[in-house]
């Protein structure tokens, strides 16, 4: 891993931050955030000097329902003309096995910053075609959205919520390194 140790710069292009959240209580919802920028500091030799940084625009969100997506951007949800960034910022990384990492930081959704923990798998490096040196991420977490101030809802009928406060966030990562 000490090959790896430099800063790095999330490639939006090859990379996804998406999430899943259950639906009217039968099914999901999935959808991503298209617009985004994140940097990557990476201590081969002790991970735990790692860091990372990213942005998100609120704006971007996107579930391929224009009506879904509109509701989303607005106060009922993440108010992205209010609050455009949702952020998140590393406190600790551990490398818990040779190639997975778990990654400590502060997630911030509308002025609300709490803790958040992302499990991550090495999933390879390469140099690219233009002779780019690339590392690749890929992992999970789960939050409770209400956590983070959004709470909209409607009861249904038969019992349950329309959205669930469980929401799944995924991270596909293609980070290149910067020039030196």
């Amino acid at each position: 891993l000490a090959a790896l140790t430099g800063d790095y710069t999330i490639d939006p292009a090859h990379s996804a931050i998406g999430f899943a959240v259950r639906h009217a209580m039968v099914t999901n919802v999935r959808g991503a955030f298209g617009t985004y920028e994140g940097r990557l500091h990476l201590d081969g030799s002790q991970p735990g000097r790692s860091t990372a940084a990213l942005e998100i625009r609120t704006e971007s969100i996107d579930t391929g329902i224009g009506d879904r997506d509109a509701h989303l951007r607005g106060g009922d949800f993440f108010d992205a003309e209010a609050f455009p960034l949702m952020t998140f910022r590393s406190t600790a990384v551990a490398q818990t096995a040779a190639d997975r990492f778990r990654v400590t930081g502060d997630l911030t959704i509308k002025d609300v910053t709490r803790p958040l923990t992302l499990d991550l798998e090495l999933q390879g490096t390469a140099t690219d075609v233009y002779g780019a040196e690339r590392v690749g991420f890929e992992g999970s977490t789960e939050i409770l959205r209400s956590e983070w101030g959004l709470t909209w809802n409607a009861a249904l009928e038969a019992g349950g919520v329309m959205v669930s406060d469980k929401v799944k966030l995924t991270f596909d990562i293609s980070a290149v390194k910067n020039a030196a």
